[in-house]
């Protein structure tokens, strides 16, 4: 490929932005904009400023596709002076023309007009599902390995690919909270040299229904109640459990959601699966079966759910938020693709899964996840609307190599879509707009239409032609057309009827259940008691307690004692199946990049201490806050270090782990007045506010560090300092060192005590 290919451009840009550690410039994510402000208001005329180093846009392809040579500049604003959208200058945007400074307003004020008509109409219809997002730029790097099963361009070795990445929440509006009990979404928008492949996956490998025809019902179910609007963005509530035990076909998928993988940690920290089972095409034509997984190179780990319900209000946009600070840290989140591969036999089945059934999972111990390539993000967006809620995922965006399969859930995606993106964007022109632009050329003889911003050539949009030369002409495979599998279709009555396969509902949400670690069946089972609760009808509880008893007696009896409730009888026998480990999540050893760690201090004593330790974070990869009285700066000169956060703004859900430097005093501010945190007041050894982060920090499982006399801290916060994950060291350096070790499990896991 030439320098005019606007693949190889882009590939090459996201490659260069690899190779520094960039970051900002104190370690610390969060800077607004690309400079600091001055006090006073600007009053010299200047350009745009440029966007932060974090930051970047859609590639400046042009809407067939085609190389522009345009830097992302000559795309955005530009001019130093305030214009009307037709470019002409203005010379006041405060003031509506009157008639007279109190008279009425005329009619003839067209910059007023031109506003507000913009204003009224900058919101578009959020999405239906996943409207709750964030999103990244970022690069995959095909190993080669999948070249031998598929033909994709794409998955060659060490071709690299343009990507944008968005993930989300499922039933939440875009006001709604990251840290919901939620499906999540993970959709990958490879921008390859066949045209744009979308996969359009979660971060739970099976679903709630079998056939797409229930999916307005699941949907229906999830979503506030129509009457009320309440509840949002959550599955605690009557419609969703009447509908999912009327169903029991969803009971894999809610075990899945009620287990920790509802609550992740980070999207950094989630895993992502394709959901489906496709088909991979090779060059010969030879087909074979695949399921395809995104696997963290920071391990998968989630929240504890008090953690989720903090931050719901101390921080309602964290996931967002770690996403961007990571990137911009220079922490840059990486994936590899995996896929597991079966035999592509005119059952779909495998090892008596039925492949073709939304519901199942193939457990990684019968089929392997094979890697094929590795996906870094590596770039914010740089305008959310423009990027994150304007991109347009299909799942039926393919390329050469990749098929699909006769899934009922899927072929209703593939309707689906089409109709979101015209209601959303207005038209069918969406894969116009910038982000969803492909970066291989465009020739389709599609036409007009809302938003068409192409200016088509010729006169003879249609195929066979001879006024515009034949142009455009069909292609073959051997010339790169996508040539759908010539699969067998045997006849057969039309019927609306599932496979007899598709009944088994118990089997795989026990072998999740088996495969779960004390902990997690504990987090399980305070899950489903705390939704359940929330139900007004006892109907529900009850019948959902029946389904939990056919998944296991011991988690129908935990929940049904938590809800006052007796033990029914199960619906069926209790099946026979063994355990998957590489379900848990708990057990493994995990890089610790882009980890926050809360450094406390009263802001006098052993500043050099915290200065050290700051430094050697950075230096591990991770993030330092220092937490201090008050906010400013502490220590004296050069060397003085900036407070990142106070005892006022400070809550433990921010870190992965705590360090205590010396023994902070009362803070000036601690009075229940001002801070209902610092309720205790003044006069005790250590400020109130600290103590409860400390004491959060404890019960959530995290690793606590101190040194010169924080074991007074410690314990005035009520935390052993002879417990697990604790550790007091002789100073700062050293007892980072043991929390490092500390932060690879994630969390500290023998705290938690497993009591069913």
């Amino acid at each position: 490929m030439d320098d005019s290919n606007p693949l190889k451009r882009a590939a090459d840009k996201i490659s260069e932005a690899l190779r520094p550690a960039a970051g900002p410039e104190d370690g610390v994510p969060g800077k607004p904009g690309p400079e600091s402000p001055q006090v006073d208001e600007p009053t010299s005329p200047r350009g745009p400023l440029p966007p932060k180093p974090d930051q970047t846009g859609p590639e400046p392809v042009s809407p067939t596709g085609q190389a522009t040579r345009l830097d992302q500049a000559r795309v955005a604003q530009g001019g130093d002076r305030l214009t009307n959208a037709q470019g002409t200058r203005l010379p006041d945007s405060d003031h509506s023309l009157k008639a007279g400074a109190r008279g009425p307003v005329l009619l003839q004020d067209h910059h007023l007009r031109e506003k507000v008509m913009h204003f009224d109409h900058e919101r578009i219809p959020e999405r239906v599902v996943h409207a709750r997002g964030a999103a990244a730029h970022g690069v995959f790097r095909g190993y080669g390995t999948a070249s031998g099963i598929s033909r994709a361009a794409f998955l060659g070795k060490d071709v690299e690919t343009p990507v944008f990445v968005r993930f989300s929440t499922v039933l939440g509006s875009r006001g709604s909270a990251d840290t919901v009990r939620d499906t999540r979404g993970f959709a990958t928008k490879f921008y390859t040299s066949e045209g744009v492949f979308d996969l359009v996956g979660n971060n739970m490998p099976v679903f709630f229904i079998q056939d797409a025809i229930k999916f307005p019902d699941v949907i229906h179910a999830g979503k506030p109640h129509p009457d009320r609007e309440i509840p949002q963005a959550q599955s605690a509530h009557d419609t969703f459990w009447d509908f999912v035990t009327l169903h029991t076909e969803a009971t894999h998928h809610t075990l899945w959601n009620m287990s920790d993988r509802g609550i992740p940690r980070s999207y950094r920290m989630m895993e992502g699966f394709g959901v489906h089972t496709f088909r991979l095409v090779d060059a010969e034509g030879g087909t074979t079966l695949v399921k395809f997984h995104w696997k963290p190179r920071l391990g998968v780990h989630s929240l504890v759910w008090e953690e989720a319900q903090l931050l719901g209000g101390v921080d309602p946009d964290f996931h967002r938020r770690d996403l961007a600070d990571a990137i911009e840290a220079g922490a840059y989140p990486q994936w590899e693709l995996g896929i597991q591969t079966f035999p592509d036999t005119p059952e779909q089945t495998f090892e008596g899964i039925d492949l073709l059934d939304a519901t199942n999972l193939v457990p990684e111990e019968l089929a392997p996840v094979q890697p094929v390539g590795l996906l870094t993000l590596n770039a914010n967006p740089s305008n959310y609307f423009a990027e994150t809620e304007q991109v347009a995922f299909h799942v039926g965006h393919l390329v050469p190599g990749i098929d699909l399969t006769d899934d009922p859930l899927l072929a209703g995606r593939l309707f689906s879509y089409l109709d979101t993106q015209i209601s959303r964007l207005g038209g069918p022109n969406f894969p116009q707009l910038p982000i969803n632009r492909p970066h291989a050329q465009v020739n389709d003889m599609l036409r007009d239409g809302m938003h068409q911003t192409a200016v088509h050539r010729g006169v003879a949009p249609y195929r066979p032609n001879s006024l515009d030369g034949g142009c455009p002409f069909l292609s073959g495979a051997d010339e790169g057309g996508y040539v759908e599998t010539p699969v067998r279709v045997e006849a057969a009555r039309k019927v609306r009827e599932a496979p007899e396969s598709f009944a088994d509902h118990f089997s795989q949400p026990r072998r999740f259940w088996l495969s779960m670690s004390p902990v997690e069946r504990e987090h399980i089972i305070g899950a489903y008691t705390f939704e359940l609760g929330k139900c007004y009808e006892q109907a529900v509880r009850e019948r959902a307690l029946r389904v939990l008893v056919t998944v296991d007696a011991e988690l129908g009896a935990q929940v049904a004692a938590g809800l006052g409730l007796p033990v029914p009888d199960p619906i069926g026998d209790v099946p026979r199946v063994s355990p998957s480990p590489a379900l848990s999540q708990v057990g493994g050893d995990w890089p610790v990049d882009g980890r926050v760690v809360g450094v406390v201090t009263d802001g006098t004593t052993g500043v050099d201490d915290v200065r050290a330790v700051r430094q050697a974070v950075l230096e591990a990869g991770m993030v330092p806050l220092v937490i201090a009285p008050t906010g400013g700066r502490i220590g004296s000169g050069e060397n003085a270090l900036t407070v990142q956060r106070t005892y006022v703004t400070a809550r433990s859900v921010e870190f992965d782990a705590v360090l205590v430097a010396g023994t902070p005093g009362t803070g000036d501010d601690a009075g229940g007045a001002r801070d209902a945190k610092a309720a205790a007041g003044r006069g005790g050894t250590t400020d109130p506010r600290v103590g409860l982060l400390l004491a959060e920090t404890y019960r959530h499982g995290k690793a606590l560090g101190g040194w010169a006399g924080a074991d007074a801290a410690l314990t005035a916060a009520g935390v052993p300092t002879d417990a697990p994950g604790v550790v007091l060291g002789p100073d700062g350096p050293t007892t980072l060192r043991d929390v490092i070790t500390l932060l690879g499990t994630h969390r500290v896991w023998s705290r938690f005590e497993a009591t069913a």
